[in-house]
């Protein structure tokens, strides 16, 4: 964000993880730099060869690297309470599958809530809608769920996580702060861009999960809509960067995508670009981006199962946090952390992005 005046430049720097921004005041004559100190957070989760989470680990069992550069690590032992909103999709084609979600009150009380915690439900379809503010009242949690309802067929999961991101960022800095999100992974009709979640995420050192919905079940369980034909010509309909406009690469625009692969170059094109680009699957890209992890369901059983796992994960995450020793390098930072047990797999954020700082 550059604002300039006759006599000064402001340049506001954007940084990952803990909220905080780095100010920076120019004048023409005597340049003078300002940095606040920064805290990069990544909530990470260890798993031994058999897929049970490893506990009891400290500080010293584990390495963190920032850009490649070991950095001074601590670790949150003490318990933290948990602010959760919970994100749910609720257009025309999730009508027979919102009865199994709105069980999921009964689900998150011991899991996730706890006897400090709160949670909040942020409902979208075109519209973004708040139908329960923070509490820990479990029954006025399951009692706000019952009033779900199918709207429209826009799906602006984008507006939907900006919302939800801003409720949290008023919430207690002595709680984590937890996003569940419970949607298709397609959105349409956001007004605002991925990359203004994410920003808005990262600031305020938010964990985004999924339980995703199947798009394909949804539309072949929903009823018939009255069909109608696009008024917008093939030919004129908007596509990817470089992707040809034809019938083939129309079909696949409107098909499932896949997994995105490697996920940092996604990373550093939304927050380099300066226009919007093309994202198949923002959901798996506010999971990864954050550290989250994504889950899906067919049926109540399956979505039991995702809510379970979902809080298993938060239960024996470790938190790290650090000062980096990188924080005057500009653009994409990769976190690496290390684990000194043998055959553990580790599980933490790619990442985060700090503005470059002007010259």
């Amino acid at each position: 964000m550059i604002s300039l005046s006759w006599r000064f430049a402001a340049v506001a720097a954007l940084v990952a993880a803990a909220g905080v921004t780095i100010w920076a005041q120019v004048q023409p004559a005597d340049p003078v730099f300002g940095t606040s100190t920064i805290n990069v957070v990544a909530p990470t989760s260890v798993k031994d060869k058999d897929g049970n989470f490893i506990n009891g680990l400290d500080v010293r069992d584990f390495v963190v690297r920032d850009n490649g550069k070991v950095q001074d690590v601590k670790i949150d032992q003490a318990y933290v309470p948990i602010s959760l909103v919970v994100v749910i999709q609720r257009s025309a084609s999730t009508e027979q599958v919102l009865p199994t979600v709105q069980k999921i009150g009964s689900m998150l009380e011991p899991l996730v809530i706890g006897e400090h915690g709160e949670a909040a439900i942020v409902t979208f379809d075109h519209r973004v809608e708040t139908i329960q503010d923070f509490t820990n009242d479990t029954e006025k949690f399951k009692k706000a769920l019952t009033t779900l309802r199918p709207g429209s067929q826009t799906r602006a999961m984008s507006d939907a996580v900006l919302q939800a991101a801003r409720m949290l960022k008023k919430r207690s800095k002595d709680h984590r702060r937890v996003i569940v999100l419970i949607s298709e992974t397609q959105e349409s009709g956001s007004i605002a861009r991925v990359k203004d979640a994410l920003l808005e995420v990262e600031l305020n050192n938010i964990l985004v999960y999924s339980v995703n919905m199947s798009r394909i079940m949804n539309k072949l369980m929903a009823k018939p809509d009255y069909p109608r034909p696009n008024p917008i010509p093939p030919s004129a309909r908007p596509m990817p960067a470089g992707m040809p406009n034809t019938p083939n690469s129309q079909a696949q625009m409107s098909a499932l995508g896949g997994t995105l692969g490697n996920v940092i170059p996604i990373f550093q094109e939304v927050f380099t670009a300066t226009k919007a680009i093309f994202i198949s699957n923002p959901q798996e890209v506010y999971t990864k981006y954050t550290g989250g992890s994504e889950f899906s369901f067919l049926n109540l059983k399956g979505f039991e199962s995702s809510v379970q796992k979902l809080g298993e994960e938060l239960q024996h995450q470790y938190i790290l946090s650090y000062n980096p020793t990188t924080k005057l390098d500009g653009g994409w930072h990769t976190i690496d952390v290390e684990v000194r047990r043998a055959e553990a797999t580790v599980k933490t954020r790619t990442g985060y992005w700090l503005a470059a700082r002007p010259n």
